[in-house]
């Protein structure tokens, strides 16, 4: 599973991506969490509002950092497909 952080290094961002990397080693997850800084490549994705979240190569969320049950549903969700 590839999970990829869209942010340009604020502080909602570096929240979502410690959070995300908690949620995959809780879980036991297999995932590789790509930290994307590049505005280019956030803009190329979608992204209009950062944080963005996406798990592999699909957005699943942006403009915020969701809940860590959000998380935890949406990487499991994820994992099992």
């Amino acid at each position: 599973m590839e999970i990829k952080i869209l942010g340009t290094g604020c502080k909602k961002c570096q929240s979502l991506e410690e959070l995300v990397k908690e949620v995959v080693k809780e879980t036991k997850t297999e995932a590789v969490v790509i930290k994307v800084t590049d505005i280019q490549a956030i803009a190329q994705a979608g992204i209009m509002l950062t944080p963005g979240l996406m798990i592999n190569g699909i957005v699943k969320s942006t403009g915020k950092v969701p809940t860590k049950a959000d998380l935890v549903k949406l990487i499991t969700e994820s994992a099992s497909k």
